[in-house]
């Protein structure tokens, strides 16, 4: 017993020792956050998505403390505050928000604690990261697959640089060197300059081939090939790209999985200049997420194209044998002649709509039948009562009329038949009191002719 009792205390000591490194913050924060980096959790106490991000998120304090890391952690109800959550801008719940001045950054990523811990450093730290020595390029090269990296001195395109940097690190880190610092196989052929490395391999912005500085950005910012899930597709829809995926089992892979997934791997890296600027390639393991995606069913292994900014998507019209196979599907794609399915019209929207609620309840039946049968029965059980009720109660009004018809009719006949007997009484009246009239003649006339005989 003594150990139980101290075990609670131990576990709420250490409870509240964590919580201490989150800040519950009210209308006052307006005033007093602009002299800190602050990142906050805008949440509503009936949110369950808050709930679940709650432990989470006094991880992340207690490890943004212990880190030494200049960004305090908060916490504030966003139904409770309204004005504040109102004033910057929070739409949903949970929101994480990263407070920098009058600066405000919205966590879009994996609600995780290392996820977030990473944003959270990378947007409090300066936009731009100077790089001074070629061991320091080598060192930040290691930890990041995608890095930016501007070359040279003070220049319009640095402007531009900083600029589209301020809007974008929320998604990725940018770096700045001197020319000396960059590897002897870099060669540029003018500066300043903007590279991106990745790959293995780095690739130079071209403002007349590629366009404005931050679409660039915003498109190169992924590798070559991902392993894509639901949150990656959400992110690309930024980029513009199409998404080329094969669909597999990754976990119990097949010849024939193996077999395009290495197809695909081969077209996102041999055919990069070709495709480059219009896809993404990666695969997906698993075709839930792409059925519930597409309102359809998707046999795996396979290769889906998706639109991502029309909901539409492409289903290769032959087998995929061959990489030239796989080139000239991607090629009738952009040309246009490849069947597009799908999209964003009202009939897919309807046909969404019923998609989403039958998935819901099916899903609500497999994992709970009792909880389905009671969110679900229940409601048409008292719906067919009602029913019921109505009909019922429409075919007694009518049996009561019937009835009541019935009685009326049947007084009329009564008063009708005791009329008749009324009259039929007094006309026999009547018939007796002739003959007596004519009884009554009769003897005087015989009275009369006995005189006369006399």
């Amino acid at each position: 017993m003594t150990v139980k009792i101290s075990l609670f205390y131990a576990a709420a000591v250490c409870t509240a020792v964590v919580s201490a490194f989150v800040e519950e913050l009210d209308d006052s924060f307006k005033d007093t956050r602009m002299g800190d980096t602050w990142i906050v959790d805008f949440y509503a106490p009936w949110c369950g998505h808050c709930k679940k991000l709650e432990p989470v998120w006094h991880e992340v304090g207690a490890e943004m403390r212990s880190s030494g890391s200049p960004v305090r952690v908060g916490k504030i109800d966003a139904t409770a505050y309204s004005s504040v959550a109102s004033e910057l801008g929070v739409r949903g719940y949970p929101t994480i928000k990263l407070l920098k001045g009058d600066l405000a950054y919205n966590y879009r990523g994996p609600r995780t604690k290392d996820d977030i811990i990473e944003f959270a450093n990378r947007v409090a730290g300066p936009v731009v990261r100077s790089l001074p020595s070629q061991q320091m390029f080598e060192h930040v090269q290691k930890r990041h697959d995608v890095l930016f990296l501007y070359v040279g001195g003070e220049s319009p395109l640095k402007e531009k640089y900083i600029e589209v940097a301020s809007e974008l690190i929320v998604y990725t880190y940018f770096f700045s060197a001197l020319e000396e610092v960059l590897p002897k196989h870099v060669a540029l052929q003018e500066l300043p300059a903007v590279l991106v490395f990745k790959d293995g391999t780095y690739f130079v912005y071209d403002e007349y081939e590629d366009g404005d500085l931050s679409s660039w950005i915003n498109k190169e910012r992924f590798q070559g090939y991902l392993h894509i899930d639901g949150f990656t597709l959400y992110e690309l829809e930024d980029t513009g790209k199409l998404v080329g995926i094969a669909v597999i089992d990754d976990k119990n892979p097949s010849v024939e999985s193996i077999r395009l997934k290495s197809l695909i791997q081969t077209v996102a890296k041999d055919y990069r200049e070709h495709f480059n600027r219009d896809f993404q390639f990666g695969h997906m393991d698993g075709n839930d997420y792409i059925n519930s995606l597409i309102m359809d069913e998707v046999t795996m292994p396979t290769i889906i194209v998706l639109n991502t900014s029309n909901q539409q998507y492409f289903l290769p019209s032959q087998p995929i044998e061959h990489i030239e196979d796989l080139v000239r599907f991607i090629n009738e794609v952009l040309d246009g002649t490849a069947e597009a399915q799908g999209g964003d019209g009202i009939l897919q929207r309807i046909k969404r709509v019923i998609y989403d609620v039958k998935s819901t309840v099916v899903s609500v039946f497999k994992s709970s039948p009792l909880l389905g049968c009671f969110l679900f029965g229940l409601p048409l059980g008292v719906i067919s009562i009602m029913c019921y009720g109505i009909c019922t109660a429409d075919s007694d009004d009518g049996s009561e009329e019937a009835e009541l018809f019935k009685r009326e009719g049947r007084d009329q006949e009564l008063t009708d038949e005791g009329s008749e007997e009324e009259l039929e009484d007094g006309n026999d009246e009547q018939q007796p009191e002739s003959g007596a009239e004519h009884s009554d003649e009769e003897c005087e006339e015989k009275t009369s002719t006995e005189k006369k005989t006399d």
